[in-house]
């Protein structure tokens, strides 16, 4: 923890000196001293503290200063940092002065100079008021904080990147915090700059590119070889095997992530019937523990990064980031996985990120409590994320088209959905609207039979299917209709097989059309969507990968 600051301002070099010297032979054990010698420098001080989120403990200031007096220095000490003790500092001329100053800058002493012995006539007044100080002091947050509207989706966007990545963080609503307010104003923004990061080493960035935060944050974001054994691309359940099994067995493995560690996985609040975790665990947890893991046994890890394309060259294969950059492979795994379907109804795409969200949206759970709250889609996603809600919102409503889960949850879930009392089905339903200014209000639903609905919503949560993120390499792969990656013997039994690969061999399992490309999780065509299956899948793609650099 930081030491709280004793700020001493005095224009007279060595009035100033007799004050510093005094301050640290008593206080120095416990607080750090700073000394400025005019009150100009003293008001940009006092702000530069502010926006990197100094301690201040207690401020004393010489009343008479040629352009900013001592009372206007302890005044704006006050707007910034009321719980600092302040001090003035003034000879016997300005006594007069001094009494009225208690009012006017609400004053918490003044002391005449000279103080000499300082034993009796500066330690016990300044012992005094840092203790009454100490018993007030909260230490602030010391980590990154974050500033912007509840309702803005870029402000959501970031919320749910430092979440993906474990940075710790606090959250500055705009509009109710008074401290985001003052924090804005310190660091030199406005309202229209949100959201803004301020990290802990005290920059502040509005509207920051994910990509520098990464870096300023020291996550790994340029490839460090040039030449890599095996390339994962997705840092999804079966990515995060890949890259543990590649890096343990001594390839040189790296991962290429474009979000956040985890996947669809990494947003499902518990995780229950995963092997070796008898409680349950949370994805982001599962996904962190695997990440440390394979960084640990030496991968890298590149995010948030997007590949873009790959071509083949020479049998190297090539990938193209989003900033232009190649990375040399010999071989590759994709492990793109799957993203979520868009619902077409009015006013969703409006109020994406402002109430109306894609998966689980861990981070807005808090934001709606004791107010209802509507799932549409019947999955273990789902259900996983109403468990979660209900210890949050008032209400949790499940819409589905079906007559019940039974056919696409697991029977646990359901269990545990029907043991809570404020989760409640709703069968043969079918939002058509969502309804708000800024952010969401209400969603219009209907019953199969029945009228539309409007009823109040504080969110809305959209789990209704997948597709494979698998549009950039289609060109290259063969892909069936769907768009999943063939491999193995689904590939053999494609008509376009012959035509497509050319070795004498067959693929192996994992393997795509392209010699050395693999493919595993839910991307891949035949894949079962359960985190295990992903995970087994990614540990095997390294033993054909192995295989293939054999060749």
């Amino acid at each position: 923890m930081k030491k709280p600051i004793i700020l001493a301002v005095d224009d007279d070099a060595q009035v100033l000196a007799a004050i510093t010297r005094d301050l640290r032979q008593e206080f120095r054990a416990g607080y750090r001293i700073l000394s400025v010698g005019s009150g100009p420098e003293a008001l940009t001080t006092l702000t530069e503290l502010r926006a990197r989120a100094e301690p201040l403990a207690l401020v004393l200031a010489d009343q008479r200063m040629p352009e900013v007096e001592g009372v206007e220095v302890l005044t704006r000490a006050r707007e910034l940092f009321p719980e600092a003790k302040r001090v003035l500092l003034t000879a016997y001329a300005d006594t007069t002065a001094a009494i009225k100053a208690i009012n006017s800058a609400q004053l918490d002493y003044y002391l005449l100079k000279p103080w000499d012995p300082p034993e009796q006539l500066l330690y016990p007044t300044l012992h005094d008021l840092l203790a009454s100080w100490q018993a007030e002091y909260r230490p602030a947050f010391a980590g990154l904080r974050l500033i912007g509207f509840q309702w803005s989706p870029l402000s959501h966007e970031l919320k749910d990147f430092l979440s993906g990545y474990m940075v710790g963080y606090q959250w500055l609503d705009y509009e109710k915090d008074a401290e985001a307010k003052v924090l804005l104003e310190a660091n030199g923004f406005k309202a229209e700059d949100l959201p803004v990061v301020i990290c802990p080493d005290g920059k502040a960035v509005a509207k920051p590119d994910k990509l520098d935060l990464a870096r300023h944050l020291g996550l790994l974001v340029d490839a460090q070889q040039e030449l890599y054994d095996v390339v994962v691309i997705g840092a999804g359940p079966a990515g995060l095997a890949a890259a543990v099994y590649g890096a343990s067995e001594g390839l040189k493995t790296l991962i290429i992530e474009r979000q956040t560690p985890g996947g669809q996985a990494g947003s499902s609040s518990r995780i229950e019937n995963y092997l070796g975790f008898p409680t349950g665990v949370s994805g982001a947890e599962l996904a962190h523990r695997a990440w440390s893991q394979a960084t640990r046994l030496g991968a890298e890890f590149m995010a948030p990064q997007e590949v873009v394309s790959l071509c083949i060259q020479d049998g190297y294969k090539v990938l193209t980031l989003s900033d232009k950059k190649e990375i040399k492979a010999r071989a590759v795994v994709l492990t793109t996985g799957v993203s979520y379907r868009v619902l077409n109804a009015p006013g969703l795409d409006r109020l994406s990120g402002a109430g109306v969200y894609y998966g689980a949206a861990r981070t807005e759970a808090r934001s709606c409590s004791a107010q209802p709250v509507y799932i549409i889609g019947g999955g273990n996603s789902a259900g996983q994320a109403a468990m979660y809600l209900s210890t949050y919102a008032s209400r949790v409503f499940i819409v589905i088209r079906g007559e019940s889960l039974a056919a696409s949850m697991s029977a646990y879930l359901i269990e545990q959905i029907a043991q809570t009392p404020n989760i409640e089905i709703l069968p043969r339903t079918q939002v058509r609207e969502a309804c708000g200014q800024q952010a969401l209000e209400a969603v219009v639903i209907q019953q199969e039979g029945h009228e539309p609905e409007k009823r109040p919503a504080r969110a809305l949560f959209i789990f209704i299917g997948a597709k494979p993120s698998t549009e950039w390499v289609c060109h290259l792969a063969l892909c069936d209709p769907k768009g999943y990656l063939l491999t193995g013997r689904d590939l053999v039994s494609d008509p376009r097989y012959k035509a497509s690969w050319k070795k004498d061999r067959e693929p192996y399992l994992l393997e795509t059309c392209v010699p050395g490309m693999f493919a595993a999780g839910d991307g891949r065509a035949g894949a079962m969507a359960r985190v295990a299956s992903a995970v087994g899948e990614g540990s095997m793609a390294i033993k054909f990968v192995h295989q293939y650099l054999d060749e």
